[in-house]
């Protein structure tokens, strides 16, 4: 009977083990077999370029530049807390000058130093358009190439602050404006150009401008603001220029983390001091983030689009093979693209900290603060309780500063994203359009409850130095790209005839 058990259990132990490897051959079956697909998907997959060319026309861009130039030449740092009025009424005198046509056929509200235009149109029952860019700019510290507030030309670049960010549009917009009145055009709808003075500081220039609207019963069929650019090299294998259309932005919170305890004496440390309970705190925050990632149909739709450009063939079979690849991004994408990582949750920052003056006082009080920034499906509340869940097994408390929801998302088979589309597609031709995830702020978010869609989208175009000097030193654009922006904001008024 032993032996009969011993052979028993020898054969069924051999089956069971029979079994299982027959159950991962089959696995590894199934898994060479997708790979097959995916390389054979990605082997099929055309291999497209993304081209900006700039403008030939030399004298349009020498002649914009030196107007562009006389807008930087007016300093409109804005403060926070500290309005000015009378320093950007200064820009609008210069302005008044640079577009005579403008501003003689136009009405023109000053709404405590926010400058807004009306361009009457032939249909005023028709819904008008917006098209905004901010006048103030964020300080110029530090040792420039040129003075920040001179808009020196040197080797077809203007520098200055708000070169790029954002004085460029503002011209844009006005310059096109200008000419197509000098030509005798009359818009279809009407048109408003609007410029806030407190974007960069979160002021209250943008929501007073939305009111104005809602006070008059005015709800525009489109906004056109900064968000996106026609950016170089987007991602990771990925060479070229694309045209990124904003089409949302997260949501925006400050909060401080605070830890108390009994002070001290250094000399005579206990355990989980304020301090201490912090940084425990940070660690766990950055070793695994508590916020879901998860990828939208904008994402989606970027991330294919951009397998079409990518000239790594492994990075593009993952790009172009989403629904066998998605669960790998999720981890990786980190580590890849800070940028592309945004893109797909909330993310929290910290920033600022303090303890105690001295060097050798335990502190009674200690706090950290973060920047958060929220994605639409997972808000400013869900988000914040999951910080405070973990705060909490520390001892800590957590204080909202200042928060507000992401915005609303622009509909990518909408009318007015499709009419944005076809204007890069006409004036850029060479250049491919993606959707984009604004993870900064923009004066758009103001007017969410005021018009039908938000586009942020900016015509200039930007090399990865210059967009990394928007607010650094040395900002500057190629002044070549000027008549292109001119023309996308005269083929976006014109474009108001086929709605």
């Amino acid at each position: 009977m032993p032996e009969f058990d011993k052979r028993y259990n020898l054969f069924g132990g051999l089956t069971f083990m029979k079994t299982i490897f027959t159950l991962i051959g089959i696995l590894l079956l199934i898994l060479l077999f997708l790979l097959l697909i995916t390389i054979v998907r990605t082997l099929l997959l055309k291999q497209k370029t993304s081209v900006y060319h700039g403008s030939d026309d030399d004298k349009r861009s020498n002649d914009y530049a030196l107007k562009l130039q006389k807008m930087i030449k007016v300093d409109t740092v804005s403060i926070k807390n500290q309005p000015d009025p009378d320093k950007f009424r200064k820009l609008h005198k210069v302005m008044e000058k640079l577009f005579p046509n403008v501003f003689k056929t136009c009405e023109k509200h000053d709404i405590d130093g926010n400058l807004l235009v009306r361009w009457p149109g032939r249909n005023s029952k028709m819904q008008p358009i917006v098209l905004t860019s901010h006048l103030d700019v964020v300080a110029a510290e530090g040792d420039w190439t040129y003075p920040p507030f001179e808009g020196k030309i040197v080797d077809g670049k203007i520098y200055g602050r708000g070169s790029f960010d954002v004085k460029c549009g503002v011209f844009s917009f006005y310059q096109a404006v200008e000419e197509l009145i000098k030509d005798g055009y009359v818009p279809e709808c009407d048109i408003y150009l609007a410029s806030s003075c407190t974007e960069e500081v979160g002021g209250d220039g943008a929501p007073k401008m939305s009111k104005w609207f809602e006070d008059h019963k005015i709800r525009p069929f489109m906004l056109c603001d900064e968000g996106g650019c026609i950016t170089e090299d987007p991602f990771v294998g990925v060479k070229g220029n694309f045209a990124a259309v904003g089409i949302f932005e997260k949501g925006y919170g400050d909060i401080k983390i605070i830890a108390k305890g009994n002070g001290g004496h250094s000399s005579a440390p206990g355990k989980n001091t304020p301090i201490a309970r912090l940084a425990k705190f940070e660690a766990e925050i950055e070793k695994k983030s508590p916020f879901k990632v998860e990828f939208t149909p904008a994402v989606d739709s970027l991330l294919l689009t951009m397998a079409e450009y990518c000239s790594n063939f492994w990075i593009k079979m993952i790009l172009h093979n989403l629904w066998l690849f998605k669960p790998l991004l999720k981890i990786v994408m980190p580590a890849i693209s800070p940028q592309g990582a945004a893109m797909l949750q909330t993310t929290m920052c910290f920033t600022m900290q303090k303890g105690s003056n001295g060097y050798n006082v335990i502190p009674q009080e200690a706090y950290v603060t973060a920047n958060m920034r929220y994605i639409p499906f997972q808000g400013k509340d869900e988000s914040i309780q999951l910080v405070k869940d973990i705060a909490k097994k520390y001892d800590l408390e957590v204080e909202e500063l200042g928060c507000s929801e992401p915005s609303s998302s622009l509909d990518l088979n909408g009318p007015q994203y499709k009419m944005v589309k076809d204007t890069i597609n006409k004036i850029f031709p060479s250049v491919e359009v993606i959707p984009y995830i604004v993870t900064g702020g923009t004066d758009s978010r103001f007017y969410d409850r005021s018009v039908d869609a938000c586009v942020r989208f900016e015509p200039i175009n930007s090399t990865k130095d210059q967009l990394s000097r928007m607010h650094g030193i040395d900002e500057n654009i190629d002044i070549n790209t000027l008549p292109l922006a001119v023309d996308f904001y005269k083929e976006i008024i014109r474009k108001q005839e086929e709605r």
